[in-house]
């Protein structure tokens, strides 16, 4: 069973103008376009909030990819297609080799 809550907010007129649009391409009312919007933009920021944590060396791939919600040959296609930069130094290198031997 899904939990609903209900969440208010003011938005700009070009934004409303913008999801009138999309309601009417995607043909859904207001609720479930706004659903579909805010489920889309957070499923873009975990992407990006993987790559940057990967990239900075915070986390694993492994982890990386969990985080953005995707499996890892999609992340990995992700990273491909110029998504990010998974090895960024040499130090990086050596300890991914290292860490592989042990």
């Amino acid at each position: 069973m899904c939990v609903s809550e209900t969440i208010s907010t003011r938005v700009p007129e070009e934004i409303r103008r913008e999801v009138e649009e999309f309601m009417r391409e995607e043909k859904l009312d207001k609720s479930a376009a706004i659903r579909k919007l805010l489920k889309t933009g957070l499923l873009e920021w975990r992407k990006q909030k993987a790559l940057t944590l990967l990239e900075k060396g915070k986390v694993t791939f492994n982890k990386a990819a969990e985080i953005a919600g995707m499996s890892v040959w999609d992340f990995a296609d992700l990273l491909r297609k110029g998504g990010g930069n998974w090895i960024t130094s040499l130090e990086r290198i050596k300890s991914d080799i290292q860490a592989a031997g042990e």
